[in-house]
């Protein structure tokens, strides 16, 4: 009898009150919205790393000297650069470039799409090269502090730093996703706290007889609380909603080129599956500590 009397009081207030109901309703869908996008970036973040890092090479490029005179890299400056280099630690493997293998990999790969351009590509303005893979990005310093001023080599390229330039451009979005819904998630606590005022104040006659007739003060406060958050449970569900049409709807078009060039890591429904969880969380807790503090502050007989 108390739970179906909980679960009455709570349907009645839900439709009192139906105008603020589906302004937190919404407020809260779209703040929990922008929170799980930025879950989900995170998580697009993390998986486009593992697959930079994963082709992250160091290049040392070699003396003008080296490059027009040892086109095998079989004179001492070049092959002791190469012998150290496969002894270190932390590389995987190490691969000499001359200049007509630079060529043609700049011609295979920058100039892939434009035949008129890798014809005026000049061989002389490619220096003959190391490509070296390492077992931990990170370890780059190592090889800079080691061969950065070895004779023969004349400048190392790290591609880490083009990689952590992606994803100062992915946390960007991550941020601003998170900085909208916490103002989207402010305006819902103030939303939540003034449609639990207004269903205290419209029922207090209600609530002053049972008060009168021995019931708890938690017993007539919890209906208050529970519409507060059925409110914010039924904005997680359009939350979840959203960032699946999201994703199938203009992500997957928009970014498919993207997805198929393996430039970043696909987003796919069982991301969305694992921040949904979250996502209902935090809606729940929000709604049930703002209708909590509501009612202490608010209604306090």
């Amino acid at each position: 009898m108390r739970a179906s009397f909980i679960f009455s009081e709570v349907l009645t207030g839900l439709r009192r009150n139906i105008t603020m109901t589906v302004a937190m309703i919404l407020t809260t869908a779209i703040s929990l919205g922008l929170f799980g996008g930025g879950l989900l970036v995170v998580q697009m973040a993390d998986k486009t790393k593992e697959i930079f890092l994963d082709r992250v090479e160091v290049q040392l490029f070699l003396t003008e000297d080296i490059s027009a005179s040892d086109p095998s890299c079989e004179q001492d400056i070049c092959r002791n650069i190469r012998n150290d280099l496969e002894n270190t630690d932390s590389v995987v493997s190490v691969h000499y470039l001359n200049r007509d293998d630079a060529v043609a990999d700049a011609t295979d790969r920058v100039f892939k799409d434009n035949p008129e351009l890798a014809s005026l590509v000049d061989p002389q303005s490619f220096p003959a090269s190391f490509k070296v893979k390492l077992s931990d990005p990170e370890q780059f310093s190592a090889i800079d502090a080691d061969f950065a001023q070895r004779p023969g080599v004349d400048s190392i390229l790290n591609q880490r730093e083009l990689v952590d330039r992606l994803f100062s451009v992915l946390n960007g979005v991550r941020n601003a996703a998170f900085a909208i819904a916490i103002v989207q998630a402010i305006a819902a606590i103030f939303l939540i706290a003034n449609m639990v005022q207004v269903a205290a104040l419209t029922r207090r006659t209600e609530v002053g007889i049972m008060r009168l007739v021995g019931a708890t003060r938690w017993y007539t406060q919890l209906p208050f609380l529970l519409e507060a958050v059925a409110a914010a449970l039924i904005g997680s569900v359009l939350a979840i909603g959203g960032l699946f049409a999201v994703k199938n709807l203009f992500i997957d078009n928009v970014l498919a080129e993207i997805y198929d060039a393996n430039i970043v890591a696909r987003i796919s429904n069982s991301d969305v599956l694992l921040v949904s969880p979250f996502v209902v969380i935090v809606g729940a807790g929000l709604a049930a500590i703002t209708a909590y503090a509501a009612l202490r502050l608010y209604v306090r007989k």
